[in-house]
């Protein structure tokens, strides 16, 4: 089975730079896949194992069967192949080739790559230098345009009206509540706001029938219910009073509305060509559907970029990428105010180890750049900060992040306490100031990555901790 994900395979000269032990580890989509790449990530299962100076890394690998299975990984991409029946993306073979070769030369040496990965490594560049001219013809329609711009506009304007339908009724549906009080939400049970998600789906608003599922579940999420109720309540209200005046909305703002009921909008503007570290990486899930959340922050352009795949039917997220790695790459920003989603364009070379963490605030200035970006979308869950010189220090029953100078501190999230990242930060720190890469939201903040202090310098680097 071909696991894969495009990119631009450009090559360097000179061998790719091999990964940490724990970059491997950071790309298994759970962790049974990482136990199992870790039994693999020795020498014993493997023969005929070697890599390129290009980044290809390939070996056979003793399975269950006669034939052994036979795996190749693209570094550049990174990209995956093996014949083994697997729909995990990356499988744990390629997750233990890929530790056998963060090994060392000695464990994984570089030699010739043998004809069957040869094959899917040439098909794979043909296919990548032909997929990048697609679109970038000045003189004719790019892929995104639509092929009939008069019917496009018309299916808009149709779909338009049914989510305006659907917004008047969830309106009333929400006066209705706060009539009969809140304590009512809690008798009907569950049903009723399944019921009224449904009628969103039928009305083409996805992003609406999401936070009306999220109120179905709040009723039973512990003492302090009707508060939080409320709170969620008028932002739904909010939702739809904008989307019904939305022609007197500024045009960041009208951009949100119209990405949170669920229109979606391709990237646009020149892509941004740069040397993005990847920051973190960590999966959703959300129904049926895993969400794959990769962070990148952009060394020349000091932006920092959000990357979304999206498994169903139990595959993973296609997209996985070496936490604390460089890559040089192009990405495409989508609209939206508050937004920092972008599109994954044409790579350039292979990942390199060397990523430096981004320059980082206070905690007080992290609730602040949180706070500017609520001005345009009011829905925002959360917004990127690196956090400078920070202390994890116990607080109450939970954690938190002072700052080392003093003067303020950020909560640690709830759902951030029972995870073995926390004390990996409190191993990481010691005691001492550390830099701290995560989302910033009314929850408090979710720490994803982490940097020790005495390692900052720019020019060398330092080693990205993962903390999810």
């Amino acid at each position: 089975m071909l696991l894969t994900h495009g990119g631009e395979p450009s090559r360097t000269a000179g061998p790719a730079v091999r990964w940490t032990m724990e970059q491997v580890l950071a790309l298994a989509p759970d962790d049974a896949s990482r136990r199992a790449g870790t039994k693999l990530g020795a020498a014993g299962p493997w023969s005929d194992a070697g890599c390129g100076d290009s980044g290809a890394v390939w070996g056979l690998c003793k399975g269950s069967g006669k034939k052994p299975y036979q795996t190749v990984v693209d570094t550049a991409g990174p990209a995956y192949k093996c014949s083994c029946p697997s729909r995990k993306f990356p499988c744990k073979h390629a997750l233990g080739l890929l530790l056998l070769w963060a090994g060392g030369e000695s464990a994984l040496p570089l030699a010739e790559e043998p004809g069957w990965a040869g094959e899917w490594l040439e098909g794979r560049r043909e296919r990548a230098v032909a997929a990048s001219g697609q679109g970038r013809d000045a003189s004719g329609p790019t892929a995104r345009e639509p092929a009939d711009p008069v019917a496009a506009r018309r299916r808009a304007e149709r779909r338009a009206a049914r989510i305006t339908a659907g917004a008047e009724e969830l309106e009333q549906r929400l006066a209705d509540l706060l009539h009969g009080g809140l304590a009512a939400a809690e008798q009907a049970g569950y049903g009723m706001w399944e019921e009224t998600a449904a009628r969103m789906i039928d009305a083409q608003a996805p992003g609406l029938a999401a936070r009306v599922r999220e109120l179905g579940a709040i009723p039973a999420s512990g003492p302090g219910w009707p508060a939080r109720l409320l709170e969620e309540c008028a932002l739904l209200h909010l939702l739809d009073a904008g989307w019904l005046n939305r022609s007197l909305l500024p045009e960041r703002s009208a951009v949100a509305v119209r990405t949170r009921v669920g229109l979606t909008a391709a990237p646009e503007g020149p892509p941004v060509r740069d040397h993005w570290t990847v920051l973190a990486q960590y999966d959703t899930p959300d129904g049926k559907i895993v969400t794959r959340r990769v962070w990148l922050y952009g060394r020349d352009s000091g932006r920092t970029a959000l990357l979304l795949s999206f498994g169903a039917a139990g595959r993973s997220p296609d997209l996985a990428m070496p936490v604390g790695a460089a890559i040089d790459a192009e990405l495409t920003p989508y609209p939206g105010a508050g937004q920092s989603r972008a599109e994954l364009g044409a790579r350039f070379g292979t990942p390199t180890t060397v990523g430096a963490p981004p320059p980082g605030g206070t905690p007080a200035a992290a609730v602040a750049a949180y706070g500017h970006a609520l001005r345009d979308d009011p829905w925002l869950e959360s917004w990127p900060v690196t956090l400078h010189e920070v202390i994890p220090a116990p607080s109450g029953g939970g954690w938190q992040l002072t700052d080392a100078a003093g003067g303020s501190a950020l909560p640690v999230t709830p759902a951030a306490l029972s995870r073995p990242g926390l004390w990996k930060l409190v191993a990481l720190s010691g005691g001492a100031p550390v830099t701290v890469f995560g989302e910033c939201g009314h929850r408090g903040f979710n720490p994803l990555a982490a940097w020790a202090e005495n390692g900052t310098d720019t020019d060398t680097g330092t080693e990205t901790v993962p903390l999810i």
